[in-house]
């Protein structure tokens, strides 16, 4: 008898060893709440609503948000604090330092967006001027962009001076006769477009695709001499246009060993620029809260999320 019960308790141990090794690293994740990071621009917002709208709804997950500066963000793999970064911009400085040589993060696919940085002007200008998209021409219309913070230059609008942007150095290089000021966020460089769109003020400035504000007014583009990786060799010495970027997804190495199921619904999460257009405008302009948006958008678009589920 006592040997049949210490059988039983070795059985029973085994046993409950299993369930915890496949709970804690198996189909179903440990159910540990999924740490999203919140980058500060609305089409990121649209992402992580989404993603975790359907982590909660679908797969019974608690996702802690945490809003971060793209930076910020990254050292959080480190601490622990991260999990998710739902849209990378192109860091590879931050992926050499956190991916190859620290090893705290990884990878975990593209989100189907493409991510275009360019300097803009409102369409009024290009119809006043039609070579102002050159940027050969930029001097000679500097006197337009001329504010009380750029004094005797014209004033080129940058935006989040944390987000990825290289105006000053390519403003230096191509030797143009302007000074470039920072907006200080997203909301603020909206503002101004949308200023310049509808009371006719000159503006020339830093804004990307995808954004709701292309379907609210028309940007035209300014023609720089093209991007090459040559001319990125050398940060200080950028001369030419962004280059296009595949926006990825960047996760914990923790959470990509560990994360179960909502690890792979994060890598299976891919849709368009349309999509995240639609949910940023829900967002913005039609006053919902992301939970809102991102509730609008499954209910409606179901044939697409339902791939990402695993």
């Amino acid at each position: 008898m006592r040997g049949s019960k210490l059988w039983r308790l070795a059985v029973g141990a085994t046993v409950a060893g299993l369930v915890l090794a496949a709970c804690s690293a198996g189909g179903g994740g440990s159910k540990e709440p999924v740490k999203i990071a919140i980058n500060p621009w609305v089409g990121y917002e649209a992402n992580a609503a989404v993603v975790a709208y359907l982590l909660e709804t679908e797969l019974g997950y608690t996702v802690e948000k945490k809003t971060l500066k793209e930076e910020i963000s990254w050292q959080g793999f480190e601490t622990g604090e991260v999990d998710v970064i739902i849209e990378n911009w192109g860091h590879p400085d931050l992926e050499k330092t956190y991916i190859d040589e620290k090893k705290v993060a990884a990878v975990a696919g593209e989100t189907g967006n493409v991510g275009i940085i360019a300097w803009y002007v409102p369409e009024w200008m290009v119809q006043e001027y039609p070579d102002i998209t050159d940027w050969n021409n930029l001097n000679k219309y500097a006197d337009l962009f001329k504010t009380s913070e750029s004094g005797d230059k014209g004033q080129f609008l940058a935006s989040d001076p944390t987000f990825v942007q290289n105006d000053e150095a390519i403003v230096a290089n191509l030797g143009l006769d302007f000074k470039v000021i920072f907006s200080g966020s997203e909301a603020s460089s909206v503002k101004a477009l949308q200023q310049a769109a509808a009371q006719k003020t000159a503006l020339i400035g830093y804004f990307w695709d995808p954004h709701w504000l292309h379907a609210q007014i028309k940007l035209v583009p300014i023609k720089l001499p093209p991007y090459s990786d040559e001319c990125y060799a050398d940060p200080k010495k950028i001369d030419c246009d962004y280059p296009q970027y595949a926006l990825n997804k960047i996760v914990s190495k923790k959470f990509a060993d560990t994360g179960g199921k909502a690890y792979e619904l994060v890598k299976n999460f891919t849709w368009t620029n349309d999509d995240q257009n639609l949910v940023s405008d829900y967002m913005t302009n039609q006053d919902m809260t992301a939970e809102e948006a991102a509730k609008k958008w499954v209910d409606e678009h179901e044939s697409t999320w339902k791939a990402w589920i695993p």
